[in-house]
């Protein structure tokens, strides 16, 4: 028997929202790309009219907003956290796990806001940045301070995560790490450290780097911002 499209306990299943169009766009470009992504694909993804994906986003660039806004929201800030340091080192591993689970997106995290006046970006981009400004300014920093503090953070953590992603090897099957990576193409006279550190570079695990990188950063603010305490 035909389903009764006035069923209201029915409908529901099948409603488009905002959410479930985000969630499926999100779908489409962790398996194939920001580029694999169009207004059609999408309304064949919700198995619906493309007029109706125009009804809750009104273009491609409003749908890689959403997207971003869906990852970002995965972010969590402990604002009451009373070691500011500790916080910010478990948003740094969140963020790296959100980017690694959706690599992909992360050229919307990292490049996309930077291009939107702040005011105007999606209000989960924004959150996390409000959420360490709680966060520190309750520690005792100024907030001029723990903006600098922010800033430094998430400048470091888009590198790392970039840097990661696109770590390449260029002949894997080589043991020779100077081959794997491609450094025998490089003259020896002209990059003689480059290539000495060739197993260090070989070795990358993202994990420790992003920790060491931290030691390096958190130190440094330590020592030359003001002590908050005083």
């Amino acid at each position: 028997m035909a389903e009764d499209s006035t069923d209201g306990a029915r409908r529901p299943a099948s409603t488009v929202t905002r959410a479930s169009v985000l969630a499926a766009a999100l779908m489409i470009v962790d398996r194939d790309g920001i580029d694999g992504l169009s207004m059609r694909r999408l309304a064949e993804a919700v198995g619906r009219d493309p007029m109706v994906i125009y009804r809750h986003l009104p273009n491609k660039a409003a749908v890689l907003d959403g997207v971003a806004e869906l990852v970002f929201e995965q972010l969590v800030v402990d604002a009451d956290d009373p070691d500011w340091t500790a916080q910010l080192r478990a948003v740094a591993r969140s963020f790296r796990a959100v980017a690694l689970a959706h690599p992909n997106v992360v050229p919307l995290l990292v490049t996309r806001p930077l291009s939107t006046p702040l005011g105007m970006r999606p209000i989960a981009v924004v959150r996390p940045l409000e959420h360490i400004l709680q966060l520190l300014t309750r520690a005792g920093f100024t907030g001029a301070d723990a903006l600098h503090v922010y800033r430094a953070l998430f400048g470091f953590l888009y590198g790392h995560v970039l840097n990661e992603l696109q770590e390449v090897v260029e002949r894997p099957e080589e043991s020779d790490e100077v081959l794997r990576l491609g450094l025998h193409r490089l003259p020896i006279t002209e990059f003689p450290l480059v290539r000495e550190l060739a197993p260090t570079l070989a070795a990358y695990d993202g994990a420790a780097e992003l920790e060491r990188g931290l030691d390096i950063l958190l130190t440094g603010l330590t020592a030359t911002l003001p002590d908050p305490a005083r």
